[in-house]
Formats: structure tokens, sequence, C-alpha cells
């Protein structure tokens, strides 16, 4: 190792040798002075040449230099070219990166939205999809000397590494007028442009084409942390398009709520409909009306009827902020719980405060649904068999028919004969569907309370929320038969040209289902196609009749491809099972992070709404939930 005292000394002898010679290269009359040294015999000359103030001691001044920078920094760092900087057509040919400067470093995330400015002042509105260190220098550190040096610190120096983030490039802003308008990405920043956080609730609302008005879903959120302005309040709000300026509302597209037990997926449910149900929404008929939405909700675990009720953990502070946003909150008193009657089998209905109203299923509703009798799969030839024995047991009964009857109706053997010899249903597929018709649960057509058909004022009330609770029915079979009973009601008459109730066909509406993955299935029994079949024609064709379906489920890969694809607005909240996180088909960069989410968070994927995003939900529910 070279001494730098040494190397000084020498230094000042090869300066003595070239000044101590004249012009001709003889030696001057007088030799220069040995510098000064100090204890250790190394020169002192430097330190003796300048004082503290800049000023040599002969008088001579130097300059000092401003180690300060000028201005203060913006941003976060600055667009890099090193790998490429290209915007192309295809996602995947784009090359889009940002250095970030070494204090800014802890705050970025994934996910984060970001803006670069161009020379024009146009924006180009982005999102971090990739982060990564890469080495300042060349240099191998993955040596052992390095790992233990590593080992033995506990700092480590960010200024020894670039901190690179990768950009995906959303959408350009710019002004058009007063308004703040977006287009699809077609031009590349300048390099060295500076990138800052999206911090402006009106840019990122632009950016990411979120409606500034409509049905509250929730607060903008990345990796499960609200996105702060600096507005007030400081969240931005996430809605859903619910007037007719863009085409239908999409409520009237129909939604999903996936999330698998504990997600919240409940609680998310009750707080969007309580907003559909404000008293200052309402939708335009096409008799010119503005009309309020009537919601009928099919509850397997009793819980949407506590929507009647005022939330007690909400207090003056929350509610202050939730009017504040626009939020529709508190209890929502025309609230009713119509309560299918099954023989010998009570209601409890004491976990809320809403009106209660019995209703059973007249056996009239078999004759154009043959499927409610249908106990078990009946193949192609029992099928229409089945749809002969109605009608003639209609003919000779009238509507006043009851299922007992029909039972004793089928038990008589000239009947079974007649048909035979007839050649309309064979002996053997008469026995079969007799066995199958007797395998519907008792109790549950015409019992001691209002048939369902007489009830559609109560049903559907503009305004007004039915809960139809099914927890309580002894069996699976009961469950289905009361709720595609009431569902084939609703959809029928809505679609229908000539209803048999104007109320059902003038009112808005929303069909909830929740579990709808029991009811909504796929199968390969005539009468499970047949509810397919239905629910898939109202999916088609409710937009423009004012109907729309609201489906809840924790296996959303069960339900029924022809009814799933027709759903345009997915809330996808936790969930474990990958076949259910691949059948919601959300984008990839917010898949991977479905399973990781926490309660209340979920993704919503709505291709006519916005940009797929990321929300928290409320965190107090609008109306009571739970006990």
């Amino acid at each position: 190792m070279v001494d730098l005292g040494d190397f000084e000394e020498e230094t000042n002898v090869g300066e003595r040798s070239s000044t101590g010679d004249d012009a001709n290269g003889s030696a001057s009359e007088e030799p220069a002075a040995p510098a000064p040294t100090g204890s250790n015999g190394e020169s002192s000359a430097a330190d003796a040449s300048e004082t503290r103030d800049g000023s040599s001691e002969d008088g001579l001044t130097f300059d000092e230099m401003d180690v300060e920078p000028a201005g203060s920094d913006r941003g976060i760092g600055a667009i890099a070219v090193s790998k490429g900087l290209r915007v192309a057509e295809d996602g995947d040919d784009t090359s889009l990166r940002a250095f970030v400067t070494t204090g800014n470093r802890e705050n970025v995330r994934l996910g984060k939205y970001l803006l670069v400015p161009y020379p024009d002042d146009e924006l180009l509105f982005c999102r971090i999809s990739a982060l990564e260190y890469a080495q300042e220098f060349q240099a191998d550190d993955a040596t052992e000397i390095h790992a233990r040096r590593a080992m033995r610190r506990d700092d480590f120096d960010e200024r020894d590494y670039k901190f690179v983030a990768a950009l995906d490039p959303v959408a350009v802003l710019f002004e058009d007028g007063p308004d703040l308008k977006r287009r699809m990405v077609d031009r590349v920043p300048k390099p060295q442009a500076v990138v800052a956080e999206a911090s402006d609730a009106e840019q990122i609302k632009t950016g990411l084409n979120i409606p500034p008005e409509g049905v509250f879903l929730g607060h903008l959120s990345v990796g499960g942390e609200k996105v702060r302005t600096a507005a007030e309040p400081p969240t931005i709000d996430y809605r859903l398009k619910d007037d007719y300026a863009d085409g239908d509302p999409l409520v009237f597209r129909h939604t999903l709520v996936a999330g698998g037990t504990g997600s919240g997926k409940t609680h998310a449910s009750k707080n969007l409909l309580r907003q559909l149900l404000d008293s200052d929404r309402t939708y335009e008929m096409d008799d010119g009306r503005d009309a309020r939405m009537a919601v009928v909700q099919f509850d397997p675990q009793d819980e949407y009827a506590q929507m009647h009720d005022d939330n007690p953990a909400m207090d003056a502070g929350v509610s202050r902020r939730y009017e504040r946003e626009g939020i529709a909150h508190g209890g929502h008193d025309d609230t009713l719980a119509l309560v299918p009657k099954e023989d010998g089998i009570p209601y409890g209905g004491d976990g809320h405060g809403a009106e209660q109203l019995e209703f059973t299923i007249p056996f009239s509703m078999a004759r154009d649904r043959p499927w409610l009798v249908a106990g078990s799969s009946l193949n192609e030839n029992q099928y229409p068999a089945l749809r002969e024995l109605l009608r003639r047991f209609f003919r000779d009964y009238g509507d006043a028919g009851t299922y007992e009857e029909f039972l004793t109706f089928l038990d008589d053997p000239t009947l079974k004969e007649e048909l035979h010899e007839a050649g309309r249903v064979h002996e053997a597929t008469y026995d079969a569907v007799k066995r199958r018709v007797r395998g519907v649960p008792n109790g549950v057509f015409d019992q001691s309370a209002r048939p369902i058909t007489e009830l559609d004022h109560e049903l559907v009330r503009p305004g007004g929320l039915t809960v139809i609770p099914t927890y309580h029915l002894s069996t699976s079979r009961a469950k289905e038969m009361f709720v595609l009973a009431v569902s084939a009601l609703l959809i029928d008459d809505k679609l229908s040209n000539a209803p048999d109730s104007q109320r059902i066909k003038e009112t808005p509406l929303v069909l909830g289902m929740d579990e709808a993955h029991n009811f909504l299935s796929d199968a390969d029994t005539v009468q499970a196609r047949k509810v397919v079949s239905k629910f898939t024609e109202a999916a088609k064709q409710g937009r423009k009749e004012r109907l729309g379906l609201f489906l809840i489920t924790q296996d959303p890969q069960d339900v029924a491809e022809p009814v799933f694809k027709q759903v345009n607005t997915k809330l996808v909240l936790n969930l474990g099972d990958d076949d259910a996180i691949q059948s919601v088909n959300i984008p990839p960069n917010l898949e991977g992070k479905v399973p990781y989410m926490e309660k209340g968070q979920m993704v919503v994927y709505s291709p006519d709404n916005s940009e797929p995003v990321e929300l928290v939900g409320l965190s107090t529910c609008v109306t009571r939930h739970g006990d």
C-alpha cells in the first residue's frame, strides 16, 4: 500500500528541482526552503497554505462552492431509458420504467397510481406493475465476503443500488375546455420526465374512468390501503353508473358478489342494496314515470331482514361522515319478511324488527311450471307425460285443485289405462311420473297462509325491501321449491307482454339470491335446465325490462355458464379456492391479490363502468348486521 506521506514528499522534491533551476538550467542562488512537516514527518504545507476562512496566508482568497441543490425535488423519480422507452399497442411490448430516488423508495408500492407529464401539459396516467433493485455498479455481490458483510451489518445503503419501477400506462389525461378527459395511450413520454404520485381525486377518477356519481360501492385502495388525496374527504369514492346517459344503469346488467366464508360478502351486499333503496334514487320507465327500486332478496341465513334496523355500532361521527359522502345509511323502514309457510315448521324471526307475513305456494302454479312437482329427475319422456297429466287435472279441477287432489287423481287406474291405450303416456312412464310427484316434500303446497300469487303488491313495492327467509325450512328441496316458485313468478311477469301483475311489470326490480350456486348450478335434469333457462332469459332481457339479478355466492364456479356470462359487474372478495378465483375471470394483476384480501377488501371488475380496481368497503355496515 502506498504511504500518502511519502507520496507527498516525493512530489515536493520534484517541485523543488524544477523551480530551483533558472531559464538556462543552472541552479538558483538560494535553494527553496524545505516544506514544514508534522510530528510524523509528513508534509503539512497543504495545511499551512490556506486559512479557515478560505484565504491564503499571503492574502489570496478563493471562491466557496455552494453544495446545496438548487430548488427542491418534485415527484418520486424520473423516466429512465437504460432499458428502452417504448409504448406499444401490445402491452407486452411496452417498456416504461422510472428510477425512484432514495428518499421515496419506502412509500412506493405495487399498484400505486402515477402521473408523467408531457411537454404540452397532457399527463400519462399509469400504474406501478413491478418493482426491482438493480446494481448501481457492475459487481458480483453473490460472494462470501458480501454475504458475511451483510450478515454483520444492520443498515442498508440505498444509494448503492438503483430502485426501478415498471409502469403500466392506463390512459392519457387532457383538458377539453373546463373538463378533464381521458383517451387511450398513444404517445411516449420524454426521457427524464418527472414521475409523481397521483394525488388529485379528479385526475385519478378520470384516469380510471370512475363515474363521478352513482351507486356507492367503496373507497379506492392499493394493497388494502385507501388511496389518499389532499382534498376533503381524502378518500376516493367508487361508484357504479346509475343513469341513462351512457346506456342503461349497470344494476340492470346484473351483479355478482363472490367471497368465501368470513370475507364480508353479506356486509358488502347489505351496503350496496341499501344504496339502491335510497329515497332519492329513481329510474325512468318507458311510460315516462320515475319509479323507485324494489328489492326482493332470498335469504338462506335470516340476515337481510336486519336491514330494517339501525346499526347500533354506528356512532354520530360515522353517520356524519357517511352523510358528507352521500352514502345512504340507517335502517330501511319499508322492509317486509315474507315467510314461506311449511306445515309444522315454525319461523323464529326474532333477530330483526321487520314486519312478517306468511305465504304459501298454491298448486295452481304447477300448471305453467311443471318442474315444481318434479320430485326428482325426469327424463325426456317423463317430462311431457307430467305436462299432460297436469293439463288433464286442471281441466277437471280448475285452479282450485290442490296437490293432495292431484295425488288422488294419479291413483285412478282408469286414467292410466286410457292414456296408455291412446299412446299418449306409456304405463311405465306413468308409474315413474307418479313416484316422482310423490317425492315432493309434504307441507309445501296449499298451506294455511295467503297464496304468493295474491301477494304481488306486498312482494314488490317501489322503494321496498322484501326478504324471503329460507333457513327454517326442513329440507333443501323445500327451500328450492319456494325460491324457484317466487323467482319464476317475478321473472315471468317482468318479461311477459301480458303479465298477471302490472305492479311487478311496472316497478324497477332487483332480484337478489344468496347462495346462488345452490339454485343456478349446471345440471342434466329437465327441470334444472328449465330453471337455468329462465334465469338466462332474465339476464338477457332484464336490462330493457328494468330487472337486475344480484347473485351472491362462495362458489362462483358452480353458477351456470349461460347466467354467469351475462353478469357485467363482479365484486370479488377473499376466495381461497383456485377454481373459484379463475372462474370470476378478473385481470391477472388483481387475481393474485384475492387469496390475501382482508375482510371487506374487494376487486371490482365492471368493464362498462371503469378500469378494474381494488376497493375497501365500509368498515361500519350502514344497517344492522350480525348479533
